[in-house]
């Protein structure tokens, strides 16, 4: 026995003399040893955190979920505690970051600079956080960073060599969080769960306008986030930001949202609906930024300028995270007290001008000239030209849209889909244990509009209307109920309330319901239509009725014969009809 925990000894400390020390690696990134005009390939990357990993202890990497590439994403944590307990415990008391970069593979400046920055926290160039864990995905659309070329971003201004925007679907994976048409998606979903951050960053490049800023900040939007948490984004956490990188000599605007004219005659905030990182972000609280570099501006200078963002941004999450966790908690246990039931929620905004703010904005002069290549007008802007000037910024935006909270909804397992988007977004839920009948609010679609074009995969409807009425439904064993009094009551709400801008009625997932099934043919209908307008006086007035008031109707048998199928028993119930029920008690 003694001989053996003298030899477990020996063994352990053979390893610990044999584990490797940061000097071991080469731990300069490729960004570093070129000329600040190069990003690294993939593998270059995956294999940078491998040796991070193993040289600090405070690094770790975690292969997670799948993505279209076939490749899993790689998360990559700097965590000071780091213990053999999981550092995704919800006990944790952290505040947490997640960092996302190469959602646009051509945009990677947040690669490069999150490289050099974990880096730096494990070996203390950067002052080491105590009560703040990091999380960065490293690179989040891998089909489209696999995809190098030196052509596709034409308004870019570096690096030498990039990624596609388009993942291994061509999907454009800032559209696709809550459609989740990718398995990128869907691993995003587990990651964001796992680690429950109370402040997302997703880096980027903009396009659009010129101006002198490399960096521009593209914040939820602050009435959409909502009461305590969006004054706090508003009034605390963004100027903050704004004045710490201003003190570092690196001045930043919100995100400048104008194409082909000058910023000077105002803009408004970006509004980020769900489908985008930030508005996925704010359905679970979070305080979710992008950062936009702009395009124009040297890649060196962009990839310095984001390193310094995510630096100052930690610095405030160092400060404010115990304010930032509970603003959190708080809204956590009001949406699952179910105090919320019957209250009004906002499923659209709209710009509210009767409120704005000034930017003094750092621009360049711009004016419209005549193209030497079309011969027509275009703007030109003169870099000789800079100005300040105040600028109206209209980011107030107030309710357009809102509907009720439900106690629950009902959705019949036959719609699968819908389900596993549930599933891999933690929505608790229960299925009923046998058949049964419920009183139930019932949607119809009223009316909706489709686009014409293709819009990533899908003809994505809008301005859908419904019309409500209170039925009688019939449950089946297996079908599910979803209650609303849990965290993601907002998940719910915009999900699965057609009208909201992204819900799943809008992405197509019910299409099926808007296309008849069954119909008549007018030599049998004939005769039983006669036989209704005998049968049922109100029936038969309301018919002649619209016939005296419709003209065309009056003139198109086909026409009246379809209004009696409609008005009849045999017309079929699935049509129009949405098939997710509302319980409002």
């Amino acid at each position: 026995m003694k001989a053996s925990l003298l030899s477990l000894l020996f063994l352990l400390t053979i390893a610990c003399a044999e584990k490797p020390k940061p000097e071991d690696f080469d731990l300069v990134t490729p960004f570093e040893k070129g000329d600040g005009n190069q990003t690294p390939i993939y593998d270059e990357v995956m294999a940078y955190y491998e040796d991070l990993d193993a040289a600090y202890v405070s690094i770790k990497t975690y292969k997670i979920g799948r993505t279209d590439s076939g490749e899993p994403l790689t998360l990559v944590t700097y965590n000071t505690n780091r213990t053999f307990d999981s550092e995704f415990a919800d006990a944790k008391e952290v505040t947490r970051i997640l960092i996302n970069n190469g959602i646009h593979p051509g945009e990677s400046d947040g690669i490069d600079a999150t490289m050099m920055m974990m880096r730096d926290l494990a070996n203390g160039t950067i002052e080491t956080p105590e009560n703040v864990w990091i999380g960065a995905i490293a690179v989040y659309n891998i089909g489209g960073a696999l995809n190098r070329n030196t052509g596709t971003r034409a308004n870019q201004n570096g690096p030498e060599e990039y990624g596609f925007r388009g993942n291994a679907q061509n999907y454009d994976l800032n559209r696709d969080f809550v459609k989740a048409d990718t398995y990128n998606a869907r691993a995003f979903a587990e990651i964001y769960h796992m680690v429950n951050p109370d402040v997302l960053i997703d880096n980027h490049v903009s396009n659009g306008a010129d101006y002198q800023y490399v960096l521009t900040h593209l914040f939820t939007q602050h009435n959409k986030l909502g009461d305590e948490l969006g004054d706090y984004l508003h009034t605390e956490l963004q100027p903050q930001l704004e004045q710490d990188l201003a003190a570092k000599d690196w001045p930043i605007t919100p995100y400048v949202n104008v194409f082909n004219q000058v910023p000077e005659i105002g803009f408004s905030q970006f509004m980020d609906y769900p489908r985008y990182s930030t508005g996925y972000s704010t359905l679970w609280n979070t305080f979710g930024m992008m950062v936009e570099t702009h395009m124009l501006k040297p890649y060196k200078d962009r990839v310095t300028g984001t390193y310094e963002l995510m630096k100052s941004m930690i610095k405030i999450t160092e400060k404010d995270g115990a304010k930032m966790q509970a603003l959190r908690k708080a809204k956590d246990s009001l949406y699952r007290s179910g105090a919320l039931t019957g209250q009004a929620y906002t499923l659209q905004f709209e710009i509210d001008s009767s409120r704005t703010s000034t930017l003094n904005f750092l621009g360049y002069e711009g004016e419209q000239k005549t193209s030497t290549v079309t011969g027509m007008s275009r703007l030109k802007y003169d870099r000789n030209k800079p100005f300040e000037k105040e600028v109206t910024y209209y980011n107030y935006m107030k309710p357009a849209s809102d509907v009720t909270i439900p106690a629950a909804y009902i959705i019949p397992q036959g719609w699968r889909h819908v389900i596993e988007r549930l599933k891999e977004n933690e929505i608790d839920f229960e299925r009923f244990q046998k058949d049964s009948m419920l009183t139930a609010e019932v949607y119809h679609i009223a009316d909706y509009k489709t686009r014409n074009q293709v819009y990533e995969g899908h003809y994505l409807h809008y301005n859908t209307e419904v019309e409500t009425s209170t039925q009688e439904i019939k449950i089946r064993k297996g079908d599910y109920w979803v209650k609303t009094n849990q965290s993601g009551l907002r998940y719910i709400m915009e999900m699965l309330e057609p009208s909201g801008v992204d819900s799943f009625f809008n992405w197509n997932y019910f299409d099926t319901i808007l296309q008849q099934k069954e119909h008549f043919s007018p030599y049998v209908w004939e005769d039983r239509a006669q036989e209704l307008l005998d049968a049922d006086p109100e029936l038969k007035e309301a018919f002649d009725t619209k016939k005296q008031e419709d003209a065309r109707f009056a003139q198109n048998w086909y026409a009246q014969l379809e209004w009696i199928y409609e008005h009849s028993d045999n017309y079929e119930k699935a049509y129009l009809r949405y098939p997710i029920f509302r319980i409002t008690n």
